[in-house]
């Protein structure tokens, strides 16, 4: 008898020492404070853009990765956000014009809300095929 009490000791403790671990594991994977956003493909379907909103130290952060599936031209993806602090719209643009995935990371501070879209060009400009603009992040919301 004490054996198998032993025995059932031992698995109810190693049990709970294992959901124990796992649980702030998933807690992490669903952290609250960010926001995944994309895919946002461009209007010829070459160019893809898809990342995070995270609370950072000074307000938000948008980060994400730009990818080019064409080997001419260039993926643009632009990033429009409200600011909290004045109401005014502000916009970041990012390009990649090598075949692949590039990354990219804007600081926005305090917003109400932030858009993005996805647009083919070259690596001085959008020349067109752009998506629509998309709501990635709406205080409250």
């Amino acid at each position: 008898m004490r054996t198998g009490l032993r025995v059932l000791l031992g698995l109810t403790a190693a049990a709970a020492l294992t959901l124990g671990g796992s649980t702030p594991a998933s807690a992490a994977a669903a952290d609250p404070s960010v926001w995944r956003w994309g895919p946002i493909y461009s209007g010829d379907g070459h160019a893809e853009a898809r990342g995070k909103v995270a609370v950072g130290q000074s307000g938000f952060v948008v980060y994400g990765t730009l990818e080019d599936t064409r080997g001419s031209g260039c993926s643009w993806v632009h990033v429009r956000y409200l600011s909290a602090r004045n109401g005014r719209w502000h916009t970041a643009s990012y390009y990649n014009c090598v075949p692949g995935a590039g990354s990219f990371r804007k600081n926005v501070g305090g917003v109400l809300q932030i858009k993005a879209k996805a647009c083919r060009g070259n690596s001085s400009r959008p020349t067109g095929w752009c998506s629509r603009w998309k709501t990635i992040y709406t205080q409250g919301g």
